[in-house]
């Protein structure tokens, strides 16, 4: 009697701790069986066997929609409008706090994210609008030169260009030795791509867009903004760059990167470097080297165009939608989007750890690339940047297909800021 009393005892004692073991892996995955829409960009998906792990670690079910970039926006704009949520957690782009912060679309992350993992992503500032943070970067997005080491050998070219004057006799070199048609890459299409191309450029040509009133500086054809729209537009016309451009968007641009047909991807995203250096994934993979953007200064400049992930006001999944922004800032995960997606790490102490172990294709390069990057607005991203954006960009492609002098086209931009800025 004593023995089965003991074992009942012992059973009891079993099924307790078991109990409150399974209690605890309860408490462990609290939003377990929760359903997280997430609304990214290619470039900013990643592959379900990432996605996977995230939901064993939590219990939270993805939902990803993958739309393109100009695409999100809208959707976003129109959801909102309708009160309802684009998604649970969706892209935000840098571009987009201003319009985004005034509008209060986006719920503040402060104190549902990791203060240690912000604080080691520098760029998470231009995220922050009125002193809350609306969004989290999941890439350390800036532009860099990079160019097509082999053709340029071909063509007797030992170092990359420098200035925007020695880029242009290199592509026509290359194209003189019949190398690549059209040398020059970038976007001339009515799009998003376009628009930040000239921005960069209008840095290499050592200017800016504004001055501390945002009052237009590209006006003036002695200015940065003027003189990069006429190197693209003569680029075109001397055949260096492709007239289907005008249609094309900056991702479009990248694919003929991959596939040899251009020499220079003017405006690369520095975490391209490793998707162009993947022959899995580039037929250059061997032929792909990064160099600092030229200028006429004689000091490197860039510009730092990251993109980040927020949770719209709308969403009814914000603890989830949190979850899912941690998880994307741990170290693992930003270590494996830039190996699945090329996306540089936006933590400073991963970028640095792949740097050491030699996991960045021409690192020291990107390095120092990324200690020149400069925000495109000084005083923050203004509120109607949108708009800005979108007149630059019908400019710069009615310009390109002859339909305005790079005159008009300055002007025409110069307006659209004025009568946004009011609105």
């Amino acid at each position: 009697m004593k023995k089965h009393l003991n074992m009942t005892i012992a059973t009891v004692l079993l099924l307790q701790v078991g109990t409150a073991g399974l209690a605890l892996a309860e408490d462990a995955k609290p939003l377990a069986g929760q359903h997280l829409s997430v609304l990214l960009p290619p470039w900013g998906t990643l592959p379900k066997e990432m996605t996977d792990g995230f939901t064993a670690k939590t219990g939270i079910i993805l939902d990803t929609q993958t739309l393109g970039w100009d695409d999100i926006h809208t959707k976003i704009v129109t959801s909102t409008v309708a009160n309802t949520a684009p998604g649970d957690a969706t892209e935000v782009d840098w571009s987009w706090v201003g319009q985004f912060g005034a509008s209060k679309w986006y719920q503040p992350l402060d104190g549902l994210v990791t203060a240690d993992a912000v604080a080691d992503a520098p760029t998470a500032k231009i995220f922050t609008y009125d002193g809350k943070l609306l969004a989290v970067p999941y890439n350390n997005d800036f532009r860099v030169l990079i160019y097509n080491k082999t053709q340029l050998e071909k063509a007797g070219i030992k170092t990359p260009p420098k200035t925007p004057d020695e880029l242009l006799k290199a592509a026509k070199a290359i194209k003189e030795a019949k190398i690549a048609t059209y040398p020059i890459g970038l976007p001339l299409s009515a799009t998003e791509g376009t628009s930040t191309t000239w921005y960069l450029l209008t840095k290499a040509f050592g200017g800016d867009l504004f001055d501390k009133d945002f009052k237009p500086m590209f006006v003036d054809p002695q200015s940065g903004g003027y003189k990069a729209l006429s190197f693209e537009i003569q680029a075109l016309k001397d055949g260096l760059i492709d007239p289907a451009m005008t249609g094309l968007k900056d991702v479009e641009v990248q694919e003929l990167f991959k596939s040899g047909k251009i020499s220079f991807d003017v405006a690369g995203w520095a975490g391209n470097l490793a998707v162009y250096a993947d022959a899995s994934k580039s037929q250059v993979a061997n032929d792909v080297a990064a160099a600092l953007m030229p200028s006429t200064t004689g000091s490197t400049r860039t510009i730092g165009l990251p993109e980040a992930i927020g949770i719209p006001a709308a969403s009814a999944n914000s603890k989830a939608a949190a979850a899912f922004i941690n998880w994307m800032l741990e170290p693992e995960t930003e270590i494996g989007s830039f190996n699945a997606l090329g996306n540089l790490p936006p933590r400073l102490s991963v970028l640095k750890q792949l740097n050491a172990k030699g996991g960045l294709k021409d690192g020291d390069v990107l390095l120092a690339q990324a200690a020149a990057v400069e925000p495109l607005f000084a005083q923050g991203t203004p509120g109607w940047y949108p708009e800005f954006s979108a007149a630059v960009a019908s400019a710069i492609n009615q310009a390109a297909k002859g339909q305005l002098t790079v005159d008009q086209a300055v002007q025409q931009v110069a307006e659209a800021a004025k009568t946004a800025s009011q609105e």
